[in-house]
């Protein structure tokens, strides 16, 4: 049986590398070398697969050094596709890590990519690296293949088993290797994509359908709030339709829906088109970290408190309910904006690391066990986790913003 290298053990590497490692010989590479340290001690930080998970999988192993990957005839790439400070891909990881699988690429081997990529970019701009480096013709002495992750971090009830998985290869006979690969670990099925471009695109879509979703809601709930109408009310009345669907407004941040729309519309202005739509919806979710900001400005001005020096305490800074992963949160656009005018921000979260959202952020997390509603202004409730509905949030003057409608309705002195 052929050999696995799986490239970045992150949120969607390490899963797929303890699937695979359960059946077949998988070499789990990653250039971070405290990430290999803790999985060789057989601990996940990101949560994402058991201690007991990762014993289960005895064909798999860890290492930094490329020269592990090097027997493998099977490349699989989960590297992040993030975007710059200017909403434009970064594709320096992906690009990277298809010039380190170049260096060790030999006759017959196939290269299978995850990472959320625009339309085009596995066969324009990684096969040329591939094939640079390895000095191999593509589809005669190598091949690719695209299938887009799924992972939905956090979720233990989706998982990557139980997710259908979309596949696809440069030729017939690959794909149906890649197709029979993937189909011995996923118990949901497999889809074959048409070709690689349709794979990529079909991914890059799923989310950019959910930002659009939740850009609307989220408009919805800056025209309720001058209208005075609770938008999580109106949401729930519109929900007793069959069809009506079932997004509600928020931050949205994280790898994938904040993310990906940019990969889409980048792609798209290269071929003249601009787009409309995709660009209105990242504008109002990008937005919304201002306008939570301003409304806990203008709800603790109307209780009576200074606002400079004002003490807010956010809960919950991770980019989803129970979940460690603080990549692109946009709480902490809320807690920039709130510093700008002169509050005093303390964060709590019992699911973050607090190394993490220093190194990230520069910013300390507080002991959850200290919190006490009335020492501070205002409470914004930024993240469901589980933990926070055990608080006590009896106040005074206090303000309580739920941004995730955690509590009943009148619970709070305002909801998104």
């Amino acid at each position: 049986m052929k050999e696995i290298a799986i490239i970045g053990l992150g949120y969607v590497g390490l899963p797929l590398a303890v699937a695979f490692g359960k059946k077949y010989r998988v070499h789990g590479f990653d250039i971070k070398s405290e990430r290999i340290a803790e999985l060789q001690h057989g601990i996940d930080s990101t949560l994402e697969c058991s201690s007991e998970e990762l014993r289960a999988a005895t064909k798999l192993s860890f290492s930094t050094d490329v020269a592990s990957i090097a027997s493998a005839q099977i490349y699989i790439i989960t590297v992040p596709t993030p975007t710059d400070c200017y909403n434009k891909p970064d594709l320096r990881p992906i690009l990277g890590a298809s010039q380190t699988i170049g260096q060790t690429l030999k006759k017959g081997d196939i290269v299978i990519y995850e990472s959320t990529v625009y339309p085009g970019c596995t066969e324009e701009d990684c096969v040329p690296i591939l094939a640079r480096e390895s000095g191999l013709r593509y589809n005669v002495d190598f091949f690719c293949g695209y299938s887009p992750e799924r992972i939905n971090p956090g979720d233990k009830q989706h998982r990557l088993e139980n997710i259908k998985k979309v596949v696809s290869g440069s030729t017939e006979a690959v794909a149906d290797e890649i197709e029979a690969l993937y189909a011995s670990i996923i118990t949901a099925g497999i889809y074959r994509a048409q070709s690689i471009k349709v794979a990529e695109a079909a991914k890059i879509i799923e989310n950019s359908q959910r930002d659009i979703n939740i850009a609307f809601v989220n408009e919805l709930a800056l025209i309720f709030e001058k209208m005075g109408i609770d938008t999580l009310s109106v949401l729930e009345a519109a929900g007793s339709k069959w069809n009506f669907l079932p997004f509600r407004p928020g931050l949205v941040g994280g790898h994938c829906i904040g993310v990906d729309p940019y990969y889409l519309t980048y792609k798209a202005e290269s071929l003249g088109y601009h787009s409309q739509v995709i660009l209105a919806g990242r504008h109002i979710n990008d937005s919304m970290a201002e306008k939570v900001a301003a409304r806990a400005v203008k709800l603790m001005i109307h209780k009576g408190h200074k606002i400079n020096g004002a003490k807010v305490a956010i809960l919950g800074i991770t980019f989803k309910e129970n979940c460690p992963d603080i990549r692109n949160s946009k709480v902490f656009d809320v807690v920039r904006e709130l510093e700008e005018f002169g509050c005093v921000v303390s964060l709590f979260d019992p699911w973050a690391h607090d190394d993490d959202v220093y190194h990230e952020y520069k910013k300390h997390l507080n002991d959850l066990a200290s919190f006490q509603t009335n020492n501070y202004a205002c409470v914004i409730l930024a993240v469901a986790h589980e933990q926070f509905q055990l608080l006590n949030f009896e106040r005074s003057q206090t303000i309580l913003y739920d941004l995730k409608g955690m509590l009943p309705l009148g619970k709070s002195d305002a909801r998104l």
